[in-house]
């Protein structure tokens, strides 16, 4: 029996090529890069698509661009009036340089998270619980724009972070709504003398329009009368005026009487 050599190798080498060849093919979707290390060293930036990684000398590290919704846990937080309240936000990032995302961190979500949660207390901290509770927005981008500046060497982008809940114990909560109900009061009691204020202002311009004509004082004599007379049930005494009185009074002159 003869042993065909160049047959037998043949029929080795082909499925050992073929198997490395499968296991050198890798396919990054569209949202994908591959950050691909060549003994070690970093080489280059692949994808998306069919990439060819060699196996034994190669290695690639998958990163995916698309935005992470972080969650950031709940933190204690100790506003600058010295009120404390729990705290927690949710980050919006996305990786926009794979290459710094995977050699200048080790792990950039955990990085990023522990990031952002130290940032949030810093910031809240700095600021009394009325900013806190009145201006969300402004301390939002505050936090989005410290976290954008710290994460920049690891080639990641803050895109937005927003606070969802914060959270307060039940007496400060009572000693807020004592507070709103006390501003309350006091608008009302500044509204109320507003309105006294210009009403005393108009009825003085009445009266003194009123004075300057004396027949229309009189007219408002006999209108006040009239309303008055059409209640029966109760009796009403009203002055009369003393120059109405005068001229009931006053009597005829003759002629050639003097003054």
């Amino acid at each position: 029996m003869i042993f065909d050599f160049n047959l037998g190798l043949g029929s080795v080498l082909v499925p050992l090529l073929l198997l490395l060849l499968a296991g050198s093919l890798r396919i990054l979707r569209e949202y994908q890069r591959g950050v691909v290390f060549q003994l070690g060293r970093f080489w280059k930036v692949k994808g998306p698509g069919l990439v060819i990684v060699i196996p034994g000398i190669q290695q690639m590290v998958r990163v995916d661009l698309r935005v992470v919704t972080m969650d950031v846990e709940p933190q204690d937080v100790i506003s600058r009036d010295n009120v404390s309240v729990k705290v927690n936000a949710v980050v919006f990032f996305r990786v926009v340089d794979p290459q710094r995302a995977i050699i200048q961190v080790e792990d950039y979500l955990m990085a990023t998270s522990q990031l952002a949660q130290t940032t949030l207390r810093v910031v809240l901290g700095k600021h009394e619980l009325d900013e806190m509770l009145a201006e969300r927005e402004r301390l939002n981008l505050d936090v989005q724009q410290i976290l954008d500046a710290q994460t920049d060497a690891w080639g990641i982008k803050v895109t937005n972070v927003e606070i969802k809940h914060i959270d307060l114990n039940e007496t400060m909560v009572r000693a807020i709504a004592r507070q709103a109900e006390a501003e309350r009061e006091r608008r009302a009691k500044v509204i109320h003398a507003e309105g006294e204020k210009q009403a005393s202002a108009a009825l003085l311009e009445a009266a003194r329009m009123l004075a300057q004509q004396p027949e229309a004082m009189q007219l408002r004599y006999l209108q006040t009368m009239t309303q008055v007379a059409g209640d029966r049930a109760s009796t009403v005494v009203l002055p009369l005026p003393l120059e109405f009185l005068g001229r009931l009074f006053e009597r005829p002159r003759k002629d050639g009487e003097g003054t």
